[in-house]
Order: C-alpha cells, then sequence, then structure tokens
C-alpha cells in the first residue's frame, strides 16, 4: 500500500537534481562500462532499457551494489527458489565486474541486468518492463527515486544484511524527516549487527519489522575451485609452503611483501600468492615485487608459482588461492577500509590473518579470533611475526585451520530459515505461488 507520509522538499529537489544531472551522470556510466567491453546495448541497461524479456509468473528483483553485496544474495535466491520453485528471480548489480561473476555462478532460474540509474525516468522504464512483484534491497542500497517509485507501484520491499557506514548514518540522520519519509515502509529490514538495527530503528525504519539478521556472506556457497587449475598450482609448488594475501589495495601490497622478504630469510623456499583486490592493478603490483627485489611469475600470462610470488591477477579464482593455502592474509584492512569476508577462506579450510581494521565484519572476526583461527595485525612486522608462528608450528596451523572450517560450517543451517523469513515477509503466498 502507497505510503501516507508526503515527499518532503528535499527529496523533492533531490528528485528534480537526478533529473537535470541524468543525460551526464548517464554519458559517464556508460563509457565507463563501455571502457570495460561491456557491450552498448547492456550499457543502457542502466538508462531502464532490458535486453532480456521478463519471464512468465511471479518476479522477485534483488538490487546489490557490487561483487561482494551481489555474490552474498547467490545462495538465498537459491534458497528461495527451492522453497518457491514457481518464482523466477532478477538480480541487478552496478559493475562489470559483479555481472561477470553473477554469470558465472546463477542460480537456476534467474536473469542479470545492469541496474537502473535512480532518476524517475530510468526506474519507471525498468518497472515498466520487468514488472516486478516484489524487491530486495541489499545493505546499503537505499536510493531515494527507486524507493518511492516501487512504493507507488505497490511493492513489497525488503531491506536484507542491512549495514550503513557511520558516516552515512550521520547524513541520514541530519534529515530526520527525509528519511523516515523514506525508510518506514519496508515490510521487512535484515541487519548484519543489533548496532545497526537500533540505528535504522532510529531513522525511521518499521519497529515491527526491523531486527537483527545474520550476514548473508556466511551463508555463501564455498567458492567454485577449478579442479585441473588447482592440481597445476599444486603440482608446481611440489610440496614448498606456501601462504597468501588476497582482496590486497592500494598501500597495503607493500607491507604484504616486506612481511614476505623477512619471511624468506627463515624458509627461503615459501612462496606468496598475492591477488589484489583489483586485477587491472596487476603492472602496478608487479612493479611493487620488482622493488622488492623478489622474482614472481604471473597467473594472468598463464604462468606456474615457480618464483618467489605468484601474481595471482585474475578474476573468480580466489577459491583456488583458499583451497592452496593454508593461512590467507586478507586486504582492506591494514587500511581504514572495513575488511574482507573471512567466512570465504573459512569455508575452504584456511586460517586467517587480517589487519585491525575490520568494522565491515567485527563480529565476525571476534568469533574467530575466540576459535582461534583468526588473528589480527597491525602492520608488516606483526604480519611477519604472526605467519611466522604458524608456519613455525604446524600443529597450531592444523588446528586453527580445523577451527575455521567447523566455524563456516556452522553458519550455514540458517540459510533455509532466512529465505522463509523474506518469502514470508514478502508475501509471496499472496502473489500467488504455491509452497
Amino acid at each position: 500500500m502507497p505510503s501516507m507520509q508526503k515527499p518532503t522538499g528535499l527529496y523533492r529537489a533531490y528528485a528534480l537534481l537526478s533529473a537535470v544531472i541524468l543525460p551526464f551522470v548517464a554519458r559517464a556510466r556508460v563509457n565507463k562500462l563501455r571502457s570495460a567491453d561491456v557491450p552498448v546495448h547492456r550499457a543502457h541497461e542502466i538508462l531502464g532499457h532490458a535486453t532480456e524479456r521478463r519471464p512468465a509468473g511471479t518476479l522477485i528483483w534483488f538490487h546489490a551494489a557490487s561483487v561482494g553485496e551481489s555474490l552474498s544474495v547467490l545462495s538465498l535466491i537459491a534458497a528461495m527458489g527451492r522453497a518457491r520453485p514457481d518464482a523466477r528471480f532478477l538480480i541487478t548489480s552496478g559493475t562489470p565486474t559483479s555481472a561477470k561473476l553473477i554469470a558465472a555462478r546463477m542460480p537456476p532460474r534467474c536473469q542479470h541486468q545492469f541496474a537502473p540509474l535512480d532518476a524517475n525516468g530510468p526506474v519507471r522504464r525498468f518497472l515498466k518492463v520487468w514488472r516486478p512483484d516484489a524487491v530486495v534491497l541489499v545493505e546499503s542500497e537505499l536510493w531515494p527515486n527507486t524507493l518511492v517509485c516501487c512504493r507507488k507501484a505497490g511493492l513489497p520491499v525488503a531491506l536484507i544484511n542491512a549495514r550503513l557506514s557511520e558516516k552515512s548514518l550521520k547524513g541520514w540522520a541530519k534529515r530526520p524527516k527525509t528519511a523516515r519519509f523514506l525508510l518506514h515502509d519496508f515490510v521487512l529490514v535484515l541487519t548484519q549487527t543489533t548496532a545497526m538495527a537500533q540505528s535504522l530503528l532510529g531513522l525511521g525504519t518499521p519497529a515491527d519489522r526491523t531486527m537483527k539478521g545474520i550476514d548473508l556472506k556466511s551463508l555463501s556457497a564455498p567458492l567454485p575451485v577449478h579442479a585441473k587449475s588447482l592440481e597445476m598450482i599444486t603440482t608446481a609448488l611440489n610440496n614448498r609452503p606456501v601462504w597468501a594475501a588476497c582482496s590486497t589495495h592500494a598501500d597495503e601490497e607493500i607491507d604484504v611483501l616486506k612481511a614476505h622478504t623477512e619471511l624468506l630469510k627463515t624458509y627461503p623456499d615459501l612462496c606468496l600468492i598475492l591477488a589484489p583486490r583489483h586485477p587491472e592493478r596487476s603492472n602496478e603490483v608487479a612493479a611493487l615485487i620488482q622493488a622488492q627485489n623478489l622474482s614472481h611469475t604471473r597467473r594472468s600470462a598463464d604462468g606456474l608459482p615457480t618464483g618467489q610470488v605468484y601474481l595471482a591477477d585474475t578474476l573468480g579464482e580466489l577459491g583456488i588461492w583458499y583451497a592452496t593455502a593454508p593461512f590467507v592474509f586478507l586486504g582492506g584492512s591494514l587500511l581504514p577500509i572495513g575488511g574482507h569476508n573471512p567466512y570465504e577462506p573459512a569455508h575452504a579450510g584456511a586460517a586467517v590473518l587480517s589487519g585491525i581494521h575490520v568494522t565491515n565484519f567485527a563480529e565476525t572476526f571476534g568469533a574467530l579470533e575466540a576459535a582461534g583461527s583468526a588473528r589480527l595485525v597491525a602492520d608488516a612486522d606483526d604480519l611477519a611475526l604472526r605467519a611466522d608462528a604458524w608456519l613455525r608450528h604446524p600443529d597450531t596451523l592444523d588446528q586453527a585451520r580445523k577451527s575455521s572450517a567447523k566455524f563456516a560450517k556452522a553458519q550455514s543451517g540458517t540459510l533455509d530459515e532466512v529465505a522463509n523469513q523474506v518469502i514470508d515477509a514478502l508475501g509471496i503466498d499472496a502473489l500467488g505461488i504455491d509452497a
């Protein structure tokens, strides 16, 4: 049912401004997609132009921003599909990388499109073509025009895995009337933490429908591993000791490489698998490796790990590196970025090292530390020290790995429960889907 609250002046100004700047934003976004080799007809999906046909039956639209958010909901979509076999799903995202990875791991009866820009024209065009019956937004995707257009269309909207940055929360708090206007009609709000649930309640989400859920990343299926590639990597390593540093960002690789250089003094055969968060930074990272006088080979050049560093500069192969290395350093954590998903290496039975900046997964890392399967480090020296402790004491490392795998497995039992909770909140039975 459409909201009875009236739009605020601030929202009206946003809607007008978004219409005025739409041509300029659209041109820039299309050019960016085209530069990533996205076909022009697909790039125009951001204007609401569909490149696929709407399937018959009830369609549930999921929207997530980028790679992490998109992949976190694929297992949930699959579970909802098992529970409601007549349902169809549309997932939208905003980046070329997310589109590629979603295409490779698409659940049954699911389609992907690039998300419409948050202006009334593209969103209305998108809704007219796809005619979704329900909407699920992921994490922080609170786009004002999209929310209002869905409300006017009478669509039930849920927000799951909700997580807003401190900056975003403060921004919303400065505009309480607009926040309440936009946020109070959700049929369900599932947050990652209790603190986030309290914060969103303060902004105006419905009190009887806002609650702590579970981090969907903990429910994701283990990352895919190409068996032949794994065998080739393992054979090339020839029983050398190995560790990995994955999803690293600029200014983090230098600390990782310094730690590796220190470890080589004790373990001269040690191999580091270095997988930067953004593979397009490959040349930059290779230059850092050379500056440290370390030998390396590149995965993108079909190289095998025969040097001191193996630059894993490809997309979609993290599962291989997690399966290869007994412990992994996760990037985005030596700098105040917030950390990356520890469930992925945990699913592979890898122990985890991370920097101290893990606000995105604070509760998770706390539990992993308590289980003995994760350790936080402050800098390059600390990283070398922690890595050396596991290399020096294989029994301790083995126990950490077992604890890591046990922790990840324990989370997976709640997936069907979350799927049914979302289904019930969206009123999917009322939409004509038989249980």
